[in-house]
């Protein structure tokens, strides 16, 4: 079987979520902050007329901060029936791969929880690592 992946930089690192969890991928635009959130939730955007909770995932990767450049983009994912925004350095390319590619992830000395992490694959002279969104969310209360 195979999947189709978004790939995308976070502090000069490749990351990969599956196409199918994305709504859509857009510039960066206005974020209203939110009092009293967690550290990496940057705050809510209005896409569409919907309203958007977006989030830092370098922060919830614990990974270095970047500044913000004209490639930075939020993805957007739907999962459980609700939207939210994850901010990116910037997205790559759409790639499809083959299950068996997907390699389980070594135990490495890293900032980022194991457990967020779906495994890695090498595309070309690429290592991406692929995240599943599931766990990186299961603790947070997403409402929209």
């Amino acid at each position: 079987m195979s999947t189709q992946m978004v790939v995308f930089k976070l502090s000069n690192e490749d990351f990969a979520v599956e196409v199918s969890s994305v709504e859509a991928i857009i510039k960066l635009q206005a974020i209203t902050k939110v009092p009293h959130a967690q550290p990496h939730v940057v705050g809510v955007t209005n896409l569409r007329g919907n309203i958007v909770p977006v989030i830092d995932l370098k922060k919830r990767l614990s990974l270095p901060a970047t500044d913000n450049s004209i490639d930075t983009r939020i993805i957007v994912a739907l999962l459980q029936e609700s939207k939210v925004g994850m901010v990116v350095d910037a997205v790559s390319q759409v790639i499809e791969i083959d299950d068996a590619q997907i390699e389980d992830t070594p135990q490495l000395s890293t900032n980022v929880d194991s457990s967020f992490i779906r495994g890695i694959v090498k595309i070309e002279n690429l290592l991406v690592i692929m995240l599943d969104l599931a766990k990186i969310f299961s603790d947070e209360k997403i409402k929209n």
